[in-house]
């Protein structure tokens, strides 16, 4: 019987880790948003697990609310080009908004994400990433939370997916390479 654990090299980040970290943000981000109650706006699919995870970990009252995106364009290495496939239900003009993502690589999402959120006028706009890879970043990118820097690592898991597989993972693993090379 197939188990996806035997696609996982090694286990990058525990499951415990990763749960102090999140318990670490939520704890900042109460504090930092204390008098002014924040919508947190997450990117489908990725962002779910970190999102759930974090908004219980707020002890302030906060609004939820989502977008989704698809890439397309000449080859996955270039990212192609990025379109809304999926709005936000609420206006947030005049609200404060922190930008939830799962990972930041070259910044070219975030940044054309960034981008389209400003233009709706928010009182404030910040960004929280679980995974930051600022090597990668093409773009630069302010992030107000960061979870993990990380490097080169082909990970998956809490959220990050290889072909639509590996999210359920509780825990943050190193795919094998003859998993994603042979594709």
């Amino acid at each position: 019987m197939y188990c996806m654990k035997d696609d996982i090299a090694d286990i990058f980040i525990s499951e415990e880790a990763i749960q102090d970290k999140v318990r670490e943000l939520g704890a900042a981000i109460s504090r930092d948003y204390a008098n002014r109650p924040p919508v947190l706006v997450g990117v489908l699919r990725g962002v779910v697990i970190f999102m759930a995870d974090l908004l219980r970990t707020i002890d302030i009252p906060v609004a939820v609310d989502f977008m989704a995106i698809s890439r397309y364009g000449p080859t996955p290495e270039s990212g192609g080009v990025v379109r809304l496939i999926k709005d936000l239900e609420e206006p947030i003009e005049g609200r404060h908004v922190l930008f939830v993502e799962d990972i930041v690589d070259t910044g070219l999402t975030a940044n054309y994400l960034l981008r389209n959120l400003r233009g709706r006028q928010p009182a404030s706009l910040e960004m929280c990433v679980l995974f930051d890879r600022p090597r990668h970043r093409l773009i630069d990118t302010d992030i107000a939370y960061v979870g993990f820097e990380i490097g080169d690592e082909f990970i998956v898991g809490y959220g990050l997916d290889y072909a639509e597989r590996y999210r359920n993972l509780p825990y943050v693993g190193i795919l094998k390479p003859e998993i994603y090379q042979s594709s």
